[in-house]
């Protein structure tokens, strides 16, 4: 096993009080798997991928574990987590477009970025894998803003894999890109698991049709808890879970036209994280919400590698 997270609680402290962001999160990423964490905005995908390597200071984690490769990480000790980061465990930024210091030339930036890390720069790996992703090697002596918004986004995701981490957590690089850049990030990200760049890879997104060519793992999330997690064809093709049928139905199908089927969303809005509600925080959403909805549903497994949190599935 790669990756197992067990109870995670992790929450933002705001004036009006915490935000209970993820609660009590639990599950495992094998070595060589690529798991796509979707979900609405706000329910706690990015925070997710963010406390594994601790990148934002407003975070705390109020209970729970992750070990990485067998080791505990040291997710709430910031000092700590240098040993981790970018070696161990690495992180493609949301926005990653502007991650880019535009005062550094990309070679400059990328020596500076390794030194730091006590490493030194293998021009002919980095040519080759720049080479992998479609990037010439004259993009290493151009600034930032020489580069079109898909240069970026592939010569950050390079950067981030320098030094083999063994899980890689890309956070929406796709959302801001044309689709056949889309398609090209796709691609290089699966060759980076193919190379043996990377070992594991969470994938978090908005796009279940993307989510589905890329991941093995599809993991639905609600209101900062699991909902499902199975086999990308199980998900798409018999979920279980009412809000994943409900995310898959509101999706736009090619050739339907609106006079065949009306295309909808799921009626509602997620609960306040600040006070959620008590049971299954999907239930004044759900279509077939009863008494039973008003206690936490467990997380089963109903099947070998599929696991749902509700009563009725």
């Amino acid at each position: 096993m790669s990756l197992q997270v067990n109870e995670l609680r992790v929450h933002y402290r705001t004036l009006r009080g915490d935000v209970r962001a993820l609660d009590g999160m639990t599950f495992g990423l094998r070595d060589g798997e690529i798991l796509g964490l979707v979900g609405e905005s706000g329910c706690g995908k990015s925070t997710l991928g963010k406390s594994l390597i601790r990148m934002d200071g407003r975070m705390r984690r109020v209970g729970g574990t992750v070990e990485l490769d067998g080791r505990e990480l040291p997710i709430d000790d910031d000092r700590a987590m240098n040993e981790f980061r970018f070696r161990e465990v690495s992180l493609i930024p949301q926005y990653a477009m502007s991650a880019l210091n535009p005062t550094r030339k990309i070679r400059r930036m990328v020596t500076e970025l390794l030194r730091s890390r006590g490493a030194a720069l293998d021009l002919d790996e980095l040519e080759r894998r720049m080479t992998q992703v479609g990037l010439p090697r004259e993009t290493l002596d151009r600034y930032p803003i020489e580069l079109s918004g898909g240069m970026k986004q592939r010569m950050v995701m390079v950067i981030s894999t320098l030094l083999d981490p063994s899980l890689l957590i890309a956070d929406e690089v796709t959302s801001a890109l044309d689709v056949s850049t889309q398609k090209a990030v796709a691609r290089a990200l699966l060759g980076f698991r193919e190379s043996g760049y990377v070992k594991s890879m969470i994938f978090v997104t908005h796009d279940l049709a993307l989510t589905h060519h890329i991941a093995d793992t599809i993991m639905v999330m609600y209101a900062g808890r699991l909902a499902e997690k199975a086999p990308a064809d199980v998900i798409v093709k018999a979920p279980r879970h009412p809000y994943t049928k409900l995310l898959l139905d509101s999706l736009p199908e090619v050739g339907v036209r609106y006079t065949e089927r009306r295309l909808e969303g799921i009626a509602g809005s997620p609960p306040s994280l600040l006070n959620p509600p008590a049971g299954c925080r999907f239930r004044d959403r759900c279509p077939i919400a009863g008494e039973q909805c008003a206690q936490d549903p467990p997380v089963t497994e109903p099947v070998p590698g599929h696991y749902v949190a509700c009563w009725k599935a």
